[in-house]
């Protein structure tokens, strides 16, 4: 009994440490209700504004029906009317849309004729999980519209239907294996910089070796310096082994140039180590450097794009991940591997990593150099 009372009594004083600690008060509520509203609204596989193109060479009746049920499904959301094939192309190539139709010339005169038609659909295999569920949607549009015409006359129950052509680029069979491990070398890579990084200089206060750093013949940016050139090598010796055993192991196809690869990822890396040492410089422990890092690291893998599209979410969260460098890396990696890349073709990536970069170095080092003083 008094071995009960004893553990009953520390847990009552554990208790009360927790919850008379502000930071550990934070801990318990902040993370986990912030959390769960960014997840709740980032993490959905269901489809909504799935931009897609059309090349409609009928331009009759018939056309614009199926065309309106399309863009009132309130799946997909229409982005351009296209002119000629080679758009078709550039539209799918620069990721305006998802998916282009086709529509051929005679659709009309050879549906009132009894006639096979064919609706032709190009979708980007990039992603594969968005791909599949689209033409899916897609296919179940075009089966309602067969059995409208048949109950307005326009048809026969025995007549043909229109018949969907499928076709999907960058990724043929649609395998999410490729879609995953393309873009997987950016996420571990992230992990291990942020992780080394958020305890550099954490770890130096806790073991109390951080005055002796300060006394040393070296400015804060040299200090800052030296610390982040190991967790740069680290991350992109880890980012450059997972490509490869991308391409020996599982077969990822490499579409790209090596030289976008590399300037890519340490591009990124730079970027990840400059939100790393802005964690570490504001902790005071390595528990608090751990917590600030998987603070980072879980809503950015989340909002990366890495398992559902950025298409999904809310248009205010769209706006503010534009300020997770994961989001670019993630796009860049399957750009270079199933696309074909070079660097001039990522230039729209490596711009926002430099300037997210620009902004997180100096910042840590300017914290730093105020929490040293």
């Amino acid at each position: 009994m008094n071995s009960f009372h004893r553990i009953l009594a520390l847990i009552i004083k554990e208790f009360s440490t927790i919850l008379k600690d502000p930071k550990s008060r934070f801990v318990i509520i902040g993370p986990p209700l912030i959390q769960f509203f960014l997840f709740g609204y980032a993490a959905t596989y269901d489809l909504k504004n799935v931009p897609y193109a059309v090349f409609d060479e009928s331009r009759s009746t018939l056309s614009r029906q199926l065309l309106t049920k399309v863009e009132s499904s309130g799946i997909f959301r229409l982005t351009d009317y296209l002119g000629n094939q080679e758009q078709m192309t550039g539209s799918i190539n620069s990721e305006k849309a998802r998916l282009a139709i086709h529509i051929g010339s005679g659709f009309e005169k050879n549906i009132r004729s009894a006639r096979p038609v064919q609706v032709q659909v190009i979708a980007d295999g990039r992603n594969p999980n968005v791909a599949l569920i689209a033409l899916g949607y897609f296919n179940t549009i075009i089966e309602q519209f067969n059995r409208e015409l048949v109950l307005q006359g326009i048809v026969r129950q025995n007549s043909p239907a229109i018949r969907l052509v499928e076709r999907s680029w960058f990724n043929s069979n649609l395998r999410s294996r490729w879609f995953i491990v393309s873009s997987l070398g950016g996420i571990i890579s992230m992990v291990v910089v942020m992780i080394l990084t958020s305890l550099s200089v954490a770890r130096e206060r806790e073991f109390g070796t951080f005055d002796q750093l300060l006394v040393a013949p070296f400015s804060p940016g040299e200090i800052l310096l030296g610390k982040s050139v190991p967790p740069i090598v680290f991350g992109l010796f880890n980012a450059l082994l997972f490509a490869v055993g991308a391409v020996y192991w599982f077969s990822i196809p490499f579409r790209g140039t090596i030289s976008a690869l590399v300037t890519i990822l340490l591009c990124f890396i730079v970027t990840i180590v400059g939100v790393g040492l802005l964690v570490s410089s504001l902790s005071t422990t390595m528990q608090q450097g751990l917590l600030g890092s998987f603070l980072f690291i879980m809503p950015a893998v989340t909002l990366s794009g890495f398992a559902t599209p950025v298409e999904n979410m809310p248009l205010w969260l769209q706006r503010a991940d534009m300020l997770n460098p994961a989001r670019y890396i993630i796009a860049a990696l399957r750009n270079i591997f199933l696309e074909g890349a070079d660097l001039s073709m990522i230039w729209p990536f490596l711009w926002p990593l430099m300037i997210i970069a620009a902004v997180t170095l100096p910042l840590a080092a300017l914290l730093f150099r105020y929490r040293s003083g």
